[in-house]
């Protein structure tokens, strides 16, 4: 074998021996300059921070879907100091009639009594021995404040005097059959007949059927 082609084979063959490792060898990285994070924006509308201790904000109530509550007119005692003296007893009855029948219209009436109570019948005029009366007699004064004092106010309308229905339904104009009495709360304007009622503040109704 020729000695320099040898030779020559060996040099070449550790030459690409040392190339092959500068190559594949990998190298150390050097250190990274460390890069600035950006600024954060401004918040436009910043959430306040909130302060350990203080009250904590009231939850705004949601009202249930078709709930219609139901005010209650009526002023607990309205009408005593005008009343005077005796006070009435409770409402016990209401009185319904027809008061006057005609046309189209007839027109129903309604009287609280109050009683049993044959003493305080007799204090205010009623000498007959009766025990359930009317709060005062008929163009006493003083009457308006003590039917008030009873019967409180109509809920649908406001005015002191019973809440009056027709079938169970207020009466609201013709249509429905029957309105209020546009200057007394205790007259009823009855256009159809049906089963009209007439009822206080604590309950007590009077009732009459409109045959018309």
């Amino acid at each position: 074998m020729n000695v320099s082609r040898v030779v020559l084979a060996a040099a070449c063959l550790a030459a690409w021996a040392c190339g092959s490792l500068s190559n594949d060898t990998p190298t150390q990285p050097g250190p990274r300059s460390p890069t600035a994070a950006p600024a954060p924006a401004a918040n436009p509308n910043p959430t306040p921070t909130p302060v350990l201790g203080g009250p904590a904000p009231s939850a705004t109530p949601t009202p249930e879907p078709g709930a219609s509550p139901t005010p209650d007119p009526t002023t607990p005692g309205e009408g005593s100091a005008e009343c005077g003296s005796p006070t009435p007893p409770d409402l016990s009855k209401m009185n319904v009639n027809v008061h006057l029948r005609g046309g189209g219209a007839w027109v129903l009436d309604s009287t609280p009594l109050v009683g049993p109570d044959v003493e305080y019948c007799a204090k205010i005029g009623f000498t007959d021995g009766r025990s359930f009366c009317p709060v005062r007699p008929e163009g006493n004064p003083e009457r308006g404040a003590c039917e008030l004092l009873v019967t409180g106010r109509a809920a649908d309308t406001g005015r002191p005097g019973p809440t009056w229905h027709l079938d169970d339904r207020f009466c609201t104009g013709r249509a429905s059959g029957c309105e209020n009495h546009p200057d007394n709360q205790f007259l009823l304007v009855a256009y159809l007949g049906g089963h009209y009622t007439a009822c206080g503040r604590n309950g007590v109704c009077g009732e009459v059927d409109v045959d018309k």
